[in-house]
């Protein structure tokens, strides 16, 4: 998938955003920790303005909550938002994976080979952050594969609501395994072309993580 942003100097609020969110979803900050601004700024070394940004706009995506006279907390993980975002995921990655089968070239079908070899090199070296943005790009390539771009920007949405919880489900290294190999279903589903093997495939996939998840909470 092209990264059509290559070249282009990140604002402050931009970069600040993403360190923070990196932080988040990797639980470097903790669900229910409080966060201090001036502290972040001074860790990360961004001004308190790209800062204050980030965290505004990290509250619009649900990762933190903004109390009034309290401060900030990182969002608690919520049994019952794992598994509405699992459900919301499941029927439109389904949809997304049965249209990209039907628009799956070349140069994305050699992406796909690429991403999956680097996720069996992570898991082997024990990388679970690696294994966590290799899970993130597989998804995102199927939804750009799809080319619908509402669909895109519903299922990225769901992505970073659920970085934290496929996080935490691939610290099992078991479960580690598990995914590449779904994954790898996901993918001869979707070179066949058979809407009932994607539909399975991508539900088995989505079920597994939420089992993992609710036996690790």
């Amino acid at each position: 998938m092209p990264d059509h942003t290559a070249g282009r100097k990140p604002s402050l609020q931009s970069a600040a955003y993403e360190a923070i969110k990196d932080r988040i979803v990797t639980c470097r900050y903790r669900p229910g920790e409080y966060l201090n601004e001036q502290q972040i700024s001074d860790e990360l070394g961004f001004g308190r303005t790209p800062v204050h940004q980030a965290i505004n706009r990290l509250s619009l995506e649900g990762l933190v909550e903004i109390i009034p006279r309290k401060g900030v907390i990182v969002k608690p993980l919520s049994l019952d938002d794992i598994l509405d975002v699992a459900d919301v995921r499941q029927v439109n990655e389904i949809h997304c994976a049965q249209l990209a089968a039907n628009r799956l070239a070349a140069d994305a079908a050699a992406e796909f080979d690429a991403i999956l070899a680097e996720s069996r090199e992570a898991c082997e070296e024990r990388d679970v952050e690696r294994l966590m943005h290799l899970d993130r790009r597989f998804h995102g390539l199927i939804a750009h594969t799809a080319g619908n771009a509402v669909l895109t920007d519903v299922l990225r949405n769901l992505h970073d609501r659920s970085l934290r919880h496929w996080f935490l489900s691939l610290t099992d290294p078991d479960h580690d395994r598990r995914v590449i190999e779904e994954h790898e279903r996901i993918l001869d589903a979707i070179r066949s072309a058979d809407k009932e093997r994607i539909a399975q495939a991508v539900a088995d996939h989505i079920g597994s993580f939420r089992k993992n998840l609710l036996a690790r909470l």
